[in-house]
């Protein structure tokens, strides 16, 4: 809690608390809550628009357990917040990285980065 907060902690709450409610809970409501209508992915497997993602998510997370997302790293400057989580899907580990943007309180834009963790790492440095 800080009193007041910068323009940075207030996207980073507000893009973590949309990734939680989103994947973490398998609420697609937090589409329609925290993205602007004319949203743009960088996903090369999903097409621009929050109304596309919403539809796509609600057949997703139909069945899927909620989760606690585990986040490692949080980090923003300016317009930007930058995700570095911990996701497993199934018996796999993930290491994700996603990055928004944010404009008039929304988030406007998304890249993101999926590297599967291997079993066996050429150095002893962890990916998280």
């Amino acid at each position: 809690n800080c009193e007041p907060c910068t323009p940075e902690e207030n996207n980073k709450k507000m893009v973590m608390d949309f990734y939680q409610q989103l994947f973490g809970d398998k609420n697609p409501e937090a589409i329609l809550t925290y993205l602007r209508e004319d949203y743009i992915q960088h996903n090369p497997i999903l097409p621009d628009g929050r109304d596309t993602l919403y539809k796509s998510v609600k057949v997703w997370f139909k069945n899927a357990p909620r989760e606690k997302v585990d986040f490692q790293r949080v980090v923003a400057e300016g317009d930007l917040v930058v995700l570095h989580i911990r996701s497993k899907m199934g018996n796999k580990t993930r290491a994700v990285v996603d990055i928004f943007r944010i404009e008039d309180g929304k988030i406007a834009e998304h890249w993101d980065v999926i590297q599967e963790v291997p079993e066996k790492s050429a150095n002893d440095h962890p990916m998280f």
